[in-house]
């Protein structure tokens, strides 16, 4: 999903510790602004828009230094694993920890039909303690950056100009956001359910993020389950593997999403209205979702309908004071589950409803601008100097979000992608896509920009350069379709915010939970439901 997980998250700048490119960008020398060759590793020493752009810091801090894993897997023989993937299976099936199969052609409408549990990793992997608070830190300050910049319609309309005419999706996003601008329409109860997602890079000693998920922000269901179930092994099994399940930081992400929603039902002030879920025809991962609905219904008394964007178009209308009927009820929140990929727009009908519910005094969680908002272009023009300044006043606010900025640059920078072109292994190129499987690695971002060179520079806009991040590598247990496989992994940490405003009252700005992914080290891509990564909690130390 645009920000997470039936399409993942969006995308996860996962990358192979075993490249030959086995470090990354440093600027501890500014002598000079070519790339050079340092006896262990490559540096980008001071180049053209780096500095600018997105300071890194050099040298080793202590919090950093290499720790032993909190386990040892090949101390586990195959008996005591199988052991606890059973139980693991028996808690994700009464737990509700599961998503539909795929062998099973029901599986995606109707519930009940071929459900199989989530992939899992089997244990909870290590996250340093002082990184995880620094992740929960800055989130309401993101939360308010978000909606700051949602408020901007030059400056989305502005940054996002030439990506327009590079890419058919984002065009059509436009047009809703400029006819919205051109009414003059005024969102003043604003909703969103964010996720904001890191990885630690070695290289840099840095949390580092890859991007702002605004529009989907899936799995806070099936993550709280997660963590919960890796409680629940390690109460059970602690004492043998020897670690403690006090660690394993308590996740009340569905709950928190809900609260979120419930609040602006509240605010929108029609006890006869629904929140409505927009889905896919085809949603796999519909218990995710169902586990947030189900909340909605016995903690708030708040009725949740699911809908197609095809049944908006057919179904609804919005009436003279702004209220948007689908199938006769009255909708007071729109939360999308759906409408973050081209995929989800097949036809005009799902343009027209997206315009639909756009036109309509709903809540809409992602409102047009807050999904531009999470735009990989809008992030890249976030990064660069002052421009922080332009939408947040507090120095120190700024200081930290800066702090975990990756480098990320526009392919109109001829040095980035000369040395791009030169050592393709250090980049990431990256499409204004949500989802999992749309990004471009290894020789495939040198082959690709040496296609745009000769295209001429319209296509560039499409696409932005991101520093490639390299995380810890450790051994685990990753269990699939009831199976264990351990493997080498890497891992993607992904805070959700929840932040709810009404005109000048801010109700809710808060750090919502978190999902962990992992997957395996060679695998470039890492959405769950896109089938490259599992589900997984941390375990703080």
């Amino acid at each position: 999903m645009g920000s997470g997980g039936g399409s993942v998250c969006s995308s996860l700048s996962y990358s192979s510790s075993s490249t030959c490119f086995a470090s990354l960008f440093s600027i501890c020398s500014p002598s000079s602004s070519s790339l050079k060759l340092n006896p262990r590793r490559f540096l980008f020493h001071n180049p053209t828009n780096l500095r600018k752009q997105a300071p890194l810091r050099c040298g080793r801090s202590p919090e950093m230094e290499s720790k032993k894993p909190i386990f040892d897997v090949e101390t586990f023989d195959d008996d005591f694993v199988q052991k606890l993937v059973y139980d693991a299976l028996v808690w994700s099936s009464l737990h509700g920890l599961v998503v539909g199969d795929k062998t099973y052609q029901k599986s995606g409408n109707v519930p009940g039909v071929g459900l199989m549990h989530a992939p899992i990793s089997l244990l909870p992997t290590a996250f340093p303690e002082i990184y995880w608070k620094q992740a929960c830190d800055v989130t309401p300050i993101f939360n308010e950056l978000i909606d700051r910049v949602s408020l901007d319609g030059k400056f989305l309309q502005d940054s996002l100009s030439r990506t327009k005419k590079a890419d058919v999706f984002t065009s059509r996003l436009l047009d809703i956001h400029s006819k919205m601008l051109e009414r003059n329409k005024k969102e003043d109860i604003r909703l969103g359910l964010h996720r904001l997602d890191y990885m630690l890079d070695e290289e840099t000693n840095s949390l580092l993020q890859i991007e702002m998920n605004t529009i989907s922000s899936s799995f806070p269901g099936l993550s709280r389950l997660v963590s919960q179930l890796h409680q629940s092994l390690l109460r059970s099994y602690g004492d043998q593997i020897g670690i403690d399940s006090e660690r394993v930081p308590r996740n009340t992400s569905t709950i928190q999403f809900a609260d979120a929603i419930a609040k602006a039902w509240l605010e929108y002030n029609n006890p006869r209205a629904v929140v409505m879920v927009t889905v896919q025809p085809e949603e796999r991962n519909m218990y995710d979702q169902h586990l947030l609905s189900s909340i909605l219904r016995e903690k708030h008394n708040i009725v949740a309908i699911r809908k197609t964007l095809a049944e908006v178009e057919t179904e609804g209308s919005v009436q003279e004071d702004g209220t948007l009927i689908v199938g006769g009820q009255a909708v007071a929140v729109v939360y999308f589950r759906s409408g973050y990929t081209p995929n989800d727009h097949p036809s005009e009908s799902e343009w027209n409803a997206r315009l639909l519910i756009e036109e309509s005094s709903a809540v809409k969680c992602p409102s047009i601008a807050y999904h531009l908002t999470g735009s990989k272009k809008i992030q890249q023009e976030l990064a660069k100097p002052g421009v922080l300044e332009r939408f947040l006043d507090n120095k120190e606010d700024i200081a930290k979000l800066r702090k975990c900025f990756a480098g990320l640059w526009s392919l109109d920078d001829p040095e980035i992608v000369k040395q791009a072109i030169e050592k393709p292994g250090l980049f990431v190129m990256k499409p204004q896509r949500e989802g999992g499987g749309n990004n471009i690695y290894g020789d495939d971002v040198r082959e690709n920009l040496l296609r745009l060179q000769k295209e001429g520079e319209d296509g560039n806009a499409a696409y932005i350069l991101m520093q490639r991040i390299f995380p810890k590598v450790s051994n685990m247990f990753l269990v699939r379709e009831g199976v264990y496989h351990k493997n080498q992994v890497i891992s993607e940490l992904g805070v959700y915010g929840a932040y709810l405003r009404n005109k000048d009252n801010v109700i809710v700005n808060e750090q919502s939970g978190y999902l962990m992914r992992t997957k395996i080290e060679s695998s470039d891509e890492g959405g769950v439901a896109a089938g490259f990564a599992v589900l997984d909690s941390i375990y703080l130390n």
